[in-house]
């Protein structure tokens, strides 16, 4: 079982400041209203049985221009330790400017310090300009079965939160099908699975569908929809 759950593994600059409800105000709402059906599915919060008692799952959105560069990629994400918060405002998000994998640093600015997930999202916006919103979650159904769902999965050997996660999020991308798929288990990080898409809904609808053909798979195996 992993101890280390929610712990930021990398340096963050970051400014303590209140953000712009007329800015992110919005944004938020559409974050928050999706985070609210992943907690009610147990694939973000928290249980004392699972990770040590660690919050787990966050979500977040790009907000800059699809021109920005890689690394420089903008991002609303909930921040570190919210993930077993029964309810989140604009309070429990922050914005990261920039990041860098290869010093293991990001720039952000919020009443709370980024998710210890900031490098994965990261990865995932810096695939596609065309990325807008990515959501982790954690969900054993699939986690488990991602061979059978041919999930593309991340080398075991990439922890969570770190700069050989981020770039396995990367040969990930160029050497399956990730980019039609849009949903990657961590291999290294139990039970965390990432979906994205252009839309909230597009990766939504990703995460439930791939939650529900892990169900069928498991009626198929143990024979529960066989007549007897």
């Amino acid at each position: 079982m992993q101890q280390d759950e929610g712990i930021t593994k990398f340096t963050a600059d970051h400014t303590v400041r209140a953000l712009d409800p007329r800015r992110f105000g919005a944004l938020c709402c559409k974050l928050v209203a999706w985070r609210e059906l992943l907690a009610k599915t147990q694939l973000v919060g928290r249980d004392p049985e699972r990770y040590g008692g660690a919050g787990y799952g966050n979500v977040s959105t790009r907000i800059g221009p699809p021109s920005k560069g890689r690394g420089e990629r903008a991002l609303l994400i909930t921040g570190t330790q919210t993930g077993g918060l029964a309810r989140v405002t604009l309070r429990d998000f922050c914005v990261v400017e920039r990041y860098d994998y290869r010093r293991n640093w990001v720039e952000s600015s919020g009443t709370v310090e980024p998710s210890s997930e900031t490098m994965t999202h990261g990865a995932i916006y810096d695939l596609s300009p065309h990325i807008r919103f990515a959501f982790h979650a954690h969900s054993p159904m699939i986690w488990r079965r991602a061979r059978e769902l041919r999930v593309p999965i991340t080398d075991p050997g990439a922890a969570y939160g770190t700069p050989e996660m981020a770039m396995a999020v990367r040969d990930l991308y160029h050497r399956s099908s990730l980019s039609e798929v849009r949903i990657l288990a961590m291999g290294g990080h139990e039970d965390g699975v990432m979906v994205f898409g252009h839309t909230a809904e597009d990766a939504g609808q990703v995460l439930f569908t791939y939650l529900a053909r892990s169900f069928e798979n498991l009626c198929l195996v143990t024979g529960v929809g066989q007549d007897h």
